[in-house]
């Protein structure tokens, strides 16, 4: 089965780190043929080219200058002429609200993977409402509830991303990772990896931390780069909050990195305390597959991930709550060893990449074989 995914390609979060994933995890399953089409070059579609999958570059796209929105458009539709492809996945509202049509009117069975809930709030929401897909694909459960009133006609999956194992650091090289941010080989690190975004709650864990700045060995690693307007000012924001909080010299601010694994196999916990829903979450799938506990937020796609044997969920916008739940992690060696255990076992019964790739195959086959008509 020969299947193009659309995106966009200009960012790099959770949704790349899963069509990176699929890239590499396609010996799983040999039924599956996979092309890419991306509206951007970067890192997405660097990474991807090393993986050997194709890539199509569809042209800058901004829906600000409509001119980018015609020219990706008829590179799609040249490229739907031109190759016969069994199904087109088009990820998330954006590439979807641009592009569904163009797909329906090549004849193409359409799918829509859904990795955002719906609000309705936003023009892409409402753009995709549309054109109604032959088939939608949920990140989650949480994600799923958004959209049945959305296209109540339509079939949906739920589908988990496939999300690869952290494979574990000698502790030689734990301890250069540690000296490279100069954090002690006996600190008890608490690492957030994530977008700049206010929402993330980047704040909140730092004022929890604050009100645990007497509790001594605990180091802060906060990884992720500014990839928006804004979001170098929010990261500044942030540096300046450490100063005011006085906690500026447990505090590491990496930035953009391309080895994550590494650094969570050389951490302690992941604390993501979100403000609004995550509507997955694969970060703390990735943090649960290195053996890493994970605190977060009660909210959305998080709840389907995080239980009491890998983790603990805290109510969303409270330092105070947040700190209470992380001061046992951070004291207590023991409790940390035994979330541990758990960790990596609830992140494979949840996201094995063998088995989500098996799967996706499965959404993709049990679909009929003729479009929806236009």
């Amino acid at each position: 089965m020969r299947v193009l995914h659309v995106y966009s390609g200009n960012l790099f979060g959770g949704i790349e780190a899963m069509l990176l994933t699929l890239a590499r995890q396609l010996a799983a399953c040999t039924e599956l043929d996979v092309e890419v089409a991306l509206c951007f070059p970067g890192r997405l579609a660097r990474e991807l080219d090393a993986t050997g999958v194709l890539v199509h570059q569809l042209g800058e796209t901004r829906a600000s200058r409509p001119h980018t929105v015609h020219r990706a458009r008829r590179a799609l539709a040249a490229l739907l002429a031109r190759e016969r492809f069994d199904r087109v996945i088009c990820h998330a509202a954006w590439p979807y609200a641009l592009f569904a049509r163009v797909v329906r009117r090549a004849g193409v069975p359409l799918v829509f993977w859904a990795h955002d809930a719906f609000t309705g709030k936003h023009w892409t929401e409402r753009w995709a409402r549309r054109t109604a897909p032959d088939l939608v694909i949920a990140n989650s459960r949480y994600t799923a509830a958004t959209l049945v009133s959305v296209y109540d006609k339509v079939g949906m999956q739920v589908a988990y991303a496939p999300v690869e194992a952290t494979p574990p650091l000698s502790s030689g090289e734990r301890d250069r990772v540690r000296q490279q941010l100069g954090t002690p080989a006996s600190a008890v690190v608490v690492m957030q990896a994530c977008r700049m975004e206010s929402w993330k709650g980047h704040a909140v864990l730092l004022a929890a931390l604050a009100a645990l700045r007497r509790q001594p060995d605990w180091t802060c690693w906060l990884i992720g780069g500014a990839q928006r307007p804004g979001e170098a000012a929010y990261a500044a924001s942030l540096v300046e909050l450490t100063h005011r909080l006085q906690i500026a010299d447990r505090v590491r601010f990496a930035g953009e990195r391309t080895d994550v694994p590494r650094l969570l196999a050389s951490a302690d916990l992941l604390c993501q305390p979100n403000l609004t829903p995550e509507p997955f979450g694969i970060a703390f799938v990735e943090a649960l597959g290195a053996g890493l506990p994970v605190v977060t937020s009660e909210l959305g796609g998080a709840m389907e991930i995080i239980d009491e044997s890998c983790g603990r969920l805290v109510p969303p916008g409270d330092p105070a709550a947040l700190a209470a739940a992380l001061e046992p992690l951070i004291a207590d060696a023991t409790l940390r060893g035994r979330l541990a255990a758990a960790a990596s076992e609830r992140a494979r019964s949840l996201c094995d990449p063998t088995r989500q790739v098996r799967r996706l195959h499965e959404c993709l086959a049990a679909m009929a074989a003729a479009p929806i008509e236009a």
